[in-house]
């Protein structure tokens, strides 16, 4: 009887504590559970929802990836430089974004299969690295139009308004203008990802990287490309959020990425405790998303304090983490 309470606490905890979650805030926040405010909570979880499935591509093959968070600011930065400073089209401005991705994801695949550096300090120093080189040509300021350039120029380009759809179109849905692109494309690639990482033969074979990188090699898997390959998943997908920031804000503005990185890893990392996965998944790292989206929400209109919200998702990170893996190790300990 204990054997199966645990093992229905290990597969259906975290989805019932979300629930739970729902239904407290829908009582304690007036104007909490309606279409408005969940389409509300879809877009706030959006962006940081896509860079968390390309760190669950790195977690997948054993991997992690520390310079999504920089690589979207970058992807912000430099659409807006393409576009305002340069004037060129929102193809050539998405284009460059998504080439960026894919070039940083590999040469931090590079570093790691090739050069041997440790993943963690690999992706950390690259974090570093696009910092301080999305700063160099504005000398650290934003990016809008009719600002003054180092030479004495105005700055004559703009936003394109099909680039901007891209942040701020909404589709009708049961009410007008209720689901942000956004949150399209945040499910559109979701379930690309679920399908790649769960029905493919690639995608299990990725996983079998991540699990023993060494056996894997030995049956002929080409371990190094995978590697690479799922770093530049990461890349691509932390600039689309980065695109799609800056498409929201219409504006290159350099503060705006600060929370990414912690708040998408922390959404891919409450994805092992969702459904007793125990492992890096593109429906947990979904489902991980949306609790952080609801819990901030909720706390926002109950009036908690700004500075309050980090500490709980921390500690919301760290229960699920436990819950996930001391509960696992219970279980694999029963069944000894």
């Amino acid at each position: 009887m204990n054997d199966r309470l645990l093992d229905f606490a290990i597969r259906y905890g975290f989805l019932i504590l979300l629930v739970g979650l729902i239904v407290y805030f829908s009582l304690a926040a007036p104007g909490f559970f309606g279409p408005l405010s969940a389409a509300f909570v879809l877009q706030s979880v959006a962006i940081t929802g896509i860079l968390a499935l390309g760190v669950t591509c790195t977690l997948v093959v054993g991997g992690f990836d520390l310079s999504i968070g920089a690589v979207a600011t970058s992807a912000l930065m430099l659409s807006a430089y393409s576009m305002v400073i340069l004037e060129h089209s929102a193809i050539v401005a998405v284009a460059l974004c998504l080439g960026m991705g894919a070039l940083v994801g590999f040469i931090n695949g590079l570093l790691i299969v090739k050069f041997r550096v440790p993943d963690l300090l690999a992706t950390l120093g690259m974090m570093f690295l696009l910092i301080g080189l999305q700063r160099i040509p504005t000398q650290g300021n934003s990016i809008a139009t009719g600002m003054t350039l180092n030479d004495g120029t105005v700055a004559e380009g703009t936003f394109s308004a099909a680039f901007l759809w891209l942040g701020r179109h909404r589709f009708d849905l049961f009410i007008e203008r209720l689901l942000p692109m956004p949150v399209v494309i945040f499910i559109g690639i979701a379930v690309l990802i679920w399908l790649f990482l769960g029905f493919t033969r690639h995608g299990r074979l990725m996983y079998a990287i991540g699990s023993n990188a060494r056996a894997a090699s030995l049956v002929g898997t080409p371990v190094n490309a995978y590697k690479i390959a799922a770093y530049m998943i990461s890349g691509v997908t932390a600039s689309i959020g980065g695109i799609l920031l800056a498409a929201r804000l219409g504006r290159g503005d350099i503060a705006s990425g600060n929370n990414l990185l912690l708040d998408s890893v922390a959404a891919a990392l409450i994805g092992f405790a969702v459904l007793g996965a125990a492992r890096p998944n593109a429906f947990g790292t979904a489902i991980g998303a949306l609790f952080v989206g609801i819990l901030l929400q909720g706390m926002t209109m109950m009036n908690a304090p700004y500075y309050t919200q980090d500490f709980v998702k921390g500690a919301v990170l760290v229960a699920a983490l436990v819950f996930t893996f001391y509960l696992s190790s219970r279980r694999t300990g029963a069944g000894h």
